[in-house]
């Protein structure tokens, strides 16, 4: 079972990573760019430091081991898939309004990362 300690670095990790995110995408549309571009990098900037700090604070494994590093690409690949389904299939069938499904994002994909994480991901690191 996870510790609360844990739960709450994940916590403060996902947090700060979303908050770089939007920090990263607005700065990149303020400068100029083009939506798609700076979605993609702001994203892939969010998931790497996610990736440290989920890797070295929260789950306290080493950085640099490909079989953990692919299986956390694998987990980040599987909930863009969720989201997508929820807010461009399940929602949209259920008559949500986009907040709504966007609400329901946020709260999944927490915790389906947390347990992916703890059971997959760094479980066989360590």
């Amino acid at each position: 079972m996870a510790d609360t300690g844990q739960i709450l670095r994940f916590s403060i990790v996902g947090a700060t990573v979303a908050g770089l995110y939007v920090l990263a995408y607005t700065a990149l549309l303020a400068a100029g760019m083009a939506q798609a571009p700076a979605n993609a990098l702001a994203f892939a900037g969010a998931v790497a430091v996610q990736y440290v700090l989920q890797t070295w604070w929260t789950f306290r494994r080493p950085l640099g081991l490909p079989d953990q590093m692919a299986r956390f690409a694998c987990t980040i690949a599987a909930g863009f898939a969720v989201s997508a389904l929820i807010t461009g299939v399940f929602g949209p069938a259920l008559g949500w309004a986009d907040w709504l499904s966007a609400a329901a994002v946020t709260v999944i994909l927490p915790v389906q990362n947390f347990i992916i994480f703890r059971l997959w991901v760094y479980a066989a690191a360590g």
